[in-house]
């Protein structure tokens, strides 16, 4: 009974449901992709007097750069190159191996030529087995197959591809050949590119997914989880409001008095129109009186050190409504101590790392 339920769990659908308007648009889109290809062979019948016609393959290809856009084997580089490459390997075994080896060592060529190449198209496979198949016009077409009409037509398709995609709200291509960096977000494992790299590579998803997906998708999991442990606490709820604040023109004696009468770690700089400037901590105060002013300005006299010489930068601003866990990336892996909370453009409060290990403390003992 066991081994029926797991036979029947194996071979049930391994795909979540579709939505509608996702399924609508894949079909309509490869409607249009082949529509596209067809037109072409209609107003170039052939090319450097080779004719030019529908591929059958060009069908699989089309699944994927319609119903899959986002995957590496959609790819521009993937599908152009992949269907063209496995188009040359095919010929090339047919002009030395006779039938019935030819098919099998065909498409075993032309796997390993998209493997050596990083354009693994499952569609070239179909391409370097049709031409096996019918071995006699490929062979008078010799390698000039592999340009007309295959990579013609392929091309073809995925231009129409990147027009309908990005028409219908998908993002195509979704990489470059060369991948960019992954852009830093607030919710991140602190991994890097390269570390990301080996994790697809030890589970052996390298050709099923991107480096910037993965990225994408563990900040998305990070930050859902952040989210759920926090129960939607945002920065607003826990900052400290009645904050001490001085301008940029305070004497050092007048930032030292507040610091000693207050018993405060930090005292924000603003301008005129309550925007943050700036930062000053008890260290800061230290190395301006040693220094005389901060490292980025020339030594002044004692008397006539002001907030502006001894402040930092503060931290970027982040707004009252934002949600807590949106900031643990920033709080635990950049060094940032204090993150300055605005309310309508103007500063309304400040939060610390002591703000954030309390709400953790607090889920701790609720837990």
């Amino acid at each position: 009974m066991q081994l029926k339920s797991n036979l029947l769990r194996y071979l049930s659908p391994a795909l979540p449901p579709a939505q509608m308007w996702e399924t609508l648009r894949a079909a309509a889109g490869a409607a249009v992709g082949i529509v596209g290809c067809a037109l072409f062979t209609l107003v170039c019948t052939e090319v450097a007097g080779i004719p030019m016609h529908l591929l059958a393959p060009l069908g699989a290809s089309a699944v994927l750069i319609y119903a899959v856009p986002n995957s590496p084997l959609a790819q521009p580089w993937s599908a152009i190159f992949g269907n063209t490459v496995s188009a040359v390997a095919a010929v090339a075994v047919l002009q030395i191996v006779p039938m019935p080896l030819g098919p099998a060592l065909a498409v075993g060529a032309a796997i390993f030529a998209m493997m050596i190449a990083r354009a693994l198209h499952p569609p070239g496979g179909a391409i370097a087995l049709l031409a096996a198949l019918d071995p006699a016009p490929v062979l008078s077409s010799g390698f000039a197959f592999a340009i007309v009409p295959v990579g013609l037509l392929t091309t073809a398709l995925v231009l129409t591809g990147v027009l309908f995609n990005r028409i219908t709200g998908r993002k195509y291509p979704f990489r470059q050949s060369v991948e960019a960096p992954v852009e830093l977000q607030e919710i991140r494992l602190g991994l890097s590119n390269d570390e990301l790299e080996e994790l697809l590579e030890r589970f052996h998803q390298s050709t099923n997914i991107g480096v910037a997906d993965l990225g994408r998708l563990l900040a998305a999991a990070e930050e859902e989880a952040a989210q759920q442990r926090f129960a939607g606490v945002t920065c607003g709820s826990i900052m400290t409001e009645k904050l001490i604040t001085v301008t940029p023109d305070v004497p050092v004696a007048q930032v030292a008095q507040l610091f000693r009468r207050h018993s405060i770690n930090s005292l924000p700089v603003v301008d005129a129109n309550k925007n943050c400037v700036g930062l000053i901590l008890h260290n800061d105060v230290i190395d301006a009186l040693v220094r005389g002013g901060n490292r980025m300005f020339r030594p002044v006299r004692q008397d006539k050190l002001r907030a502006k010489h001894m402040m930092q930068p503060p931290a970027d601003c982040v707004s009252h409504d934002l949600p807590v866990g949106t900031l643990l990336y920033r709080l635990s892996q950049n060094g940032v101590q204090i993150v300055p909370i605005t309310r309508d453009g103007c500063l309304a409060g400040i939060l610390t790392r002591t703000d954030i290990l309390g709400l953790l403390l607090q889920g701790a003992q609720n837990r």
